[in-house]
């Protein structure tokens, strides 16, 4: 929790007090155990063709457990992307890490330079 500003800690706590929220949190849960997987399974022979970039926390269960690059090459044609040292709340643990990584991919050009 220390990576939390208080501030940022007590707009969750606004936001999760409201009903309406929890009931989208837990719409957007069932949707991925559900719906979600029709419409990949749908949509396998097509590939994302933007740029994607993929970022993540070494503390985090898909970088100790996934490759995570080699997943997203799957479905994407160019994917960018590299683990950030953190956990699973990226802009809280690793603001400046963060906002540097996106500001680089939205600067980028469309074959990856800037």
């Amino acid at each position: 929790m220390a990576a939390f500003a208080p501030e940022t800690l007590a707009e969750y706590l606004r936001c999760f007090s409201d009903l309406a929220t929890i009931h989208a949190s837990c719409e957007d849960y069932r949707a991925a155990a559900s719906i979600d997987l029709e419409h990949d399974r749908a949509d396998l022979a097509r590939k994302v063709s933007c740029p994607l970039l993929a970022l993540w926390g070494t503390q985090g269960l898909p970088g100790r457990s996934t490759d995570v690059l080699a997943l997203w090459r799957e479905r994407a044609a160019d994917v960018r992307g590299f683990a950030l040292p953190c956990g699973h709340f990226l802009a809280e643990e690793a603001p400046q890490a963060t906002e540097d990584a996106l500001s680089a991919f939205f600067l980028e050009d469309d074959n990856g330079k800037r």
